[in-house]
């Protein structure tokens, strides 16, 4: 079945008559040509558990990290490089929007059309480029906060942590500074900033130590770095929990948060390129390869 549902997305294949051909004529990737009775094949698809392709994409995750290691690797850019002098790892964590649905089954061909499938958050090592972990949230409106939790408990101390502006929220941001998590995110408009310190201000560049945050309803007011970068005719903010500038000096902060359109590539790779961002439903209530393989 693992075989059944990479080729069907793999290869594009129409439906599941067409696939269930492929299956008797050629075989499907690791499986020799089998003869399956259409109906059978069909029925599994609405039962088929996606906890098998979370197992199947944890296991398979450290080895493409040991491959990654034995491979030639090209040279780290030289803000990552001197990143990486100070913490152990550079990730990034954001989250996506699963488009809508396609229904390869004939017994789901009354489910509503265009229905999205729901949300996922990943984290990825910016070093590698590989994945670190994948959670997924059935409504497809959920916001990045609904994953704070999970990244909590994933993330350990010494990581510097490249942040989507979802995870605006100052009690999670705390938390990463208690677990000795750093991070780099967006300022958002109209932000309530005190100015402390100056460490670099002339008409291109602005580093300065901030307060951010008026402490209403309980939210704690958060002591970080604000860099101000101008290229050109546009001018971009960043915030980081890494106060001494000489651990992430302004432009290797501007330049690793630049970097975090790395996970944009992977989304685009796996939503676009493989096809994965329209996926099979299942059931009413379940979808397969939520979590495995988008």
């Amino acid at each position: 079945m693992v075989a059944a549902v990479l080729t069907l997305l793999w290869r594009q294949v129409p439906g599941v008559q067409e696939l269930n051909r492929l299956l008797a004529r050629e075989g499907l990737l690791w499986c020799p040509a089998t003869k399956v009775a259409q109906q059978s094949l069909s029925e599994r698809f609405l039962v088929f558990p996606s906890e098998l392709f979370e197992r199947t994409f944890k296991d398979l995750l450290p080895k493409l990290q040991f491959n990654w290691q034995q491979r030639f690797r090209r040279p780290l850019p030289d803000s990552v490089k001197f990143a990486l002098d100070n913490f152990e790892r550079i990730w990034i964590a954001d989250g996506s929007t699963l488009e809508a649905l396609f229904r390869k089954l004939k017994s789901l061909e009354d489910l509503k059309t265009g229905q999205l499938a729901g949300k996922i958050c990943t984290v990825i090592d910016l070093v590698t480029r590989l994945p670190v972990e994948v959670w997924f949230h059935t409504n497809p409106a959920a916001s990045e906060t609904n994953f704070e939790t999970s990244l909590l408990n994933l993330l350990p101390a010494k990581t510097l942590v490249l942040l989507d502006r979802g995870f605006y929220h100052f009690q999670f941001l705390q938390q990463l500074i208690n677990q000795e998590v750093h991070f780099i995110t967006r300022l958002k408009a109209k932000a309530s900033i005190k100015y402390l310190k100056i460490f670099s201000y002339d008409h291109l560049l602005k580093d300065r130590l901030i307060q951010l945050g008026t402490a209403r309803r309980g939210a704690p007011v958060l002591t970080l770095r604000l860099i101000e970068i101008k290229v050109g005719k546009t001018s971009y903010s960043y915030i980081t929990s890494v106060l001494d500038p000489h651990i992430l000096p302004p432009y290797v902060v501007a330049d690793l948060y630049r970097r975090r359109w790395r996970i944009e590539e992977a989304f685009y790779v796996v939503k676009r390129l493989l096809g994965l961002s329209y996926l099979c439903r299942v059931s009413a209530s379940q979808t397969l390869l939520t979590r495995g393989f988008v």
